[in-house]
């Protein structure tokens, strides 16, 4: 492709570009571009908010640019300030390297890793000194980054900022002095770190990165954007059902940003399938059961999507239990006279992440056991062995006694 072709691909969808020039100019340099992308890995899984940018990563690898995919293990200890109305807990070193681990494998559904530079940026942090560091925050005024809006408006609620925290957008733009970054892509929640990895790179001599970004994804509550703390989210290691069923719960709305983000739609294609969906020609269902088998397809494969889209239909449509079920393993101590806590029931399945979770699955009428509800958190209930377990409407499991 022509740098002029290229620059049309690259920008599809881009809302944040500093700027279109800059990247013209070079992709006439002749030579593959560094492309920057950070992820802090303060969650051990990646979701489909994440894959936006790295989408378009795949889109620069495949015409032959050179991935530079950094894990901020050391950034990641700080805990990224944007969007946050207050601090972020900070983890631990332990916490942060289990998740690492976990990145690189899960980047490989859409890059080809054997040719991305996979760095962790405490390569160069770790063993700076303090005076390295000192000169990095030389490089920009409090004024500055007092106007980034998180920092302003928890500066007029009178909320605590952490001089720490305002350190992350100089180290995570050191970053791009590190590694010579030619362009940084991210989310647009980003666009003020992105910026600063300018000003940083010019500070040390250097031809600044271009910038782009692109619209954060909305999770399945339809609301707020995609997210493990919200729990809207959906990860692109998730079973091939798991993953269907969440896309097929997510609202109508949302499906023209899924059908752009996610698939690479044009705005002229999405149109055109609004007008489908609008004239009758197409059913909003069936609309987004080709969104869900589109991406179910992209991150596992075609044999599976199809699969998932059956079983679906045969629990959600025709009423009737997965055709292969979770096994939940009770041991006989842990019943008291054939009976269990509910709680405890719904925590040893794994469909709830904590007892707080659990009670509001079960108060909201979430929980069946044999297609009975049960309602009261504090119920004990009968177990036997063969009995199914329903949370929600896609999770279900059968006991095993031993």
């Amino acid at each position: 492709m022509t740098p002029e072709e290229q620059l049309e691909l690259f920008t599809r969808n881009c809302v944040g570009l500093e700027t279109r020039e800059e990247l013209l100019e070079k992709l006439r340099l002749g030579r593959p571009l560094r492309i920057k992308y950070g992820a802090d890995p303060s969650a051990p899984d990646l979701h489909l908010g994440h894959s936006v940018p790295i989408r378009k990563l795949q889109q620069f690898q495949e015409l032959g640019h050179q991935v530079v995919f950094i894990i901020g293990d050391f950034t990641g200890l700080i805990g990224d300030p944007s969007g946050r109305s207050k601090t972020r807990p900070m983890l631990t070193e332990d916490e942060i390297m289990v998740n690492a681990e976990t990145y690189a494998q899960q980047v490989g559904k859409l890059l080809d890793v054997g040719k991305c530079e996979i760095r962790y940026n405490s390569e160069w942090f770790a063993p700076m000194s303090a005076s390295a560091m000192l000169e990095i925050a030389g490089h920009y005024t409090v004024a500055r980054m007092l106007e980034r809006d998180d920092f302003s408006l928890r500066l007029r609620d009178g909320i605590p900022i952490t001089i720490l925290e305002t350190l992350y957008p100089l180290i995570q733009g050191y970053d791009s002095v590190a590694v010579e970054a030619d362009v940084e892509i991210g989310g647009n929640d980003q666009l003020f770190n992105l910026l600063v990895g300018r000003d940083i790179m010019r500070a040390y001599g250097m031809t600044p990165q271009v910038v782009m970004t692109w619209p954060l994804l909305v999770g399945t509550d339809g609301t707020e954007k995609m997210s493990k703390s919200l729990g809207n989210y959906i990860g692109i290691t998730e079973l091939p059902t798991e993953m269907y069923g969440k896309l097929m719960s997510i609202p109508d709305e949302l499906m023209p940003d899924y059908y752009h983000l996610l698939l690479d739609k044009s705005r002229t294609e999405v149109k055109a399938l609004q007008a489908d969906i609008e004239t009758g020609k197409l059913h909003p269902r069936q609309a987004k059961a080709n969104l869900a088998r589109a991406i179910v397809a992209s991150y596992h494969s075609e044999t599976a999507a199809q699969e998932a889209a059956e079983e679906f239909d045969r629990v959600f449509t025709q009423r009737e239990k997965p055709s292969e079920l979770q096994e939940i393993a009770l041991a006989a101590g842990e019943l008291s006279g054939g009976t269990i806590g509910i709680v405890e029931l719904v925590l040893k399945a794994g469909f709830a992440r904590s007892k707080g979770e659990a009670r509001r699955l079960i108060r909201q009428g979430g929980v069946k056991l044999q297609d009975q509800v049960v309602s009261d958190e504090m119920a004990r209930v009968a177990v036997s062995e063969g009995a199914v377990l329903q949370v929600g409407k896609r999770r279900f499991g059968q006991i095993t006694i031993t």
